[in-house]
């Protein structure tokens, strides 16, 4: 497949055909019928408009669970919602399901999207096992509030921005909460370079068939890993040192 042909410039492109209903529908990865997505969604959520809960979800997904590349393996069921909450880490894809899935659970419309970004501000181990520094299909959610889709990207957690030296991506549930185009430093952070669609399930084939494309070397070792396993690495504390000598 051709897949820089799926890159579009702009973010409304329903890819799956889904009607509104499934966005507040369970998917087969993003499983908002689970006991433990539904309970952590009861816990968290709490009482209020749908835009004070998606609030309290998005803060308890960006920073209860730790940002890491590394260790998600190229395996549908690591991209589960209600694994990468098992988990208690993730990356943008995964995390952005998970999202999706705790506003399902209540019954708040959620849905993910991706595209691709220039991150400036990744660190050498990974670069070099991506080959790039092209972050394609990176994910994030849309959530319905008010009448209109707002994205809300949960990936990075605290502590890992302020080991960068960036700053916490934070989001009011009113304008989007995407990434900043600089660092505190001025320097550069992220890109927004293309648009790859909107999904109301992690479109997991796709994404691991354009990952083997793009990333071959990390693709290869993330299908070779078995669940629960890791590739090793500490992303935060290889960003900190790196940040810190620059």
């Amino acid at each position: 497949m051709d897949y820089d042909s799926l890159r579009n410039d702009r973010d409304d492109v329903v890819r799956d055909g889904a009607a509104f209903a499934a966005y507040l529908q369970p998917g087969a990865l993003i499983d908002s019928d689970h006991p433990k997505i539904i309970d952590y969604a009861s816990r968290v959520a709490g009482s209020g408009s749908d835009q004070a809960k998606a609030l309290r979800l998005y803060y308890a997904v960006r920073d209860g669970l730790r940002y890491d590349p590394y260790n998600t393996p190229m395996k549908r069921e690591a991209y589960r919602a209600s694994t990468t909450l098992a988990a208690g880490h993730g990356y943008c894809v995964n995390k952005s399901g998970l999202m999706a899935a705790v506003c399902r659970a209540s019954a708040i419309p959620a849905r993910v999207g991706y595209a691709d970004v220039r991150n400036h501000m990744t660190t050498k181990r990974l670069s070099e096992l991506m080959g790039s520094d092209v972050f394609y299909y990176h994910g994030y959610t849309e959530v319905w509030l008010e009448g209109r889709w707002v994205k809300a990207t949960p990936a990075f957690n605290k502590e890992l921005t302020e080991r960068f030296g960036l700053r916490p991506l934070e989001w009011d549930g009113v304008a989007d909460s995407i990434y900043h185009p600089f660092d505190l430093s001025g320097r550069r952070h992220m890109e927004y370079l293309a648009y790859r669609g909107v999904f109301a399930d992690i479109p997991f084939d796709e994404i691991r068939d354009a990952f083997r494309h793009y990333y071959p070397r990390m693709t290869r070792q993330q299908e070779e890993m078995p669940l629960g396993s890791t590739l090793g690495g500490d992303f935060g504390a290889e960003g900190a040192r790196e940040a810190a000598s620059k």
